[in-house]
């Protein structure tokens, strides 16, 4: 595999299951959280003000001007003005095009596919899955009701929306936005992972034949 695979994802769909699947037969790296260590490390914000702002824009001008006594780093006097949210989205965002010239991986969320929309070598993908399925893997993983599960799923999914559809100039979800749109429920985790390797097998074959 030549490409950088992006995948948005559904809460509760097992997005970043599938992505690590994918990412283990095709000898590649995924990067969920741990790409917050890496804008941790490159921009000199706090971790824990990074994971407190994952895919979470926040207005709050009082939360914003608090938590930025907590993160230090880009100097410009611009970057030290800006929303502590702002901060975040940029650390990732720099992260995110760092980690796509290391070469060939898989990054989960994040806007990655915003991130690195000017590249020619990206793969954007979005899974989703039933609402049963996911209900009933969310209870299983967080033992919850069924009640609390949904609910957890309207907020994480709602919290996603809004930081994609904030920062970038698309809609989250909506099938014009990515190259491929999934519902796992159908074919299950393995299957689904099988669907991506030949979709990008075949997308990297056609672009190979485009370039001849």
């Amino acid at each position: 595999m030549n490409s950088v695979i992006t995948i948005g994802r559904t809460f509760g769909s097992e997005g970043r299951e599938i992505g690590m699947r994918v990412a283990k037969r095709l000898g590649v790296k995924c990067y969920d959280k741990d790409l917050l260590a890496r804008a941790a490390k490159d921009s000199g914000l706090c971790r824990e003000v990074l994971e407190n702002h994952d895919e979470r824009p926040t207005n709050s001008f009082l939360y914003n001007l608090v938590m930025d006594t907590y993160s230090f780093g880009y100097n410009s006097s611009a970057f030290v003005d800006m929303p502590v949210s702002h901060k975040v989205f940029l650390a990732q965002f720099d992260a995110i095009k760092k980690i796509a010239d290391e070469g060939p991986c898989i990054i989960v969320g994040r806007c990655a596919d915003y991130a690195l929309a000017e590249r020619d070598n990206v793969i954007n993908l979005f899974i989703t899955g039933s609402m049963d399925a996911r209900v009933k893997h969310i209870m299983e993983r967080f033992d919850l009701s069924e009640h609390e599960a949904k609910d957890m799923i309207h907020k994480k999914d709602k919290q996603r929306r809004s930081y994609y559809d904030y920062y970038s100039s698309k809609k989250w979800g909506q099938v014009d936005t990515y190259d491929l749109s999934i519902n796992s429920t159908v074919l299950g985790l393995d299957g689904t992972a099988d669907l991506i390797i030949q979709y990008v097998n075949d997308v990297e074959k056609k672009r190979e034949q485009d370039k001849g």
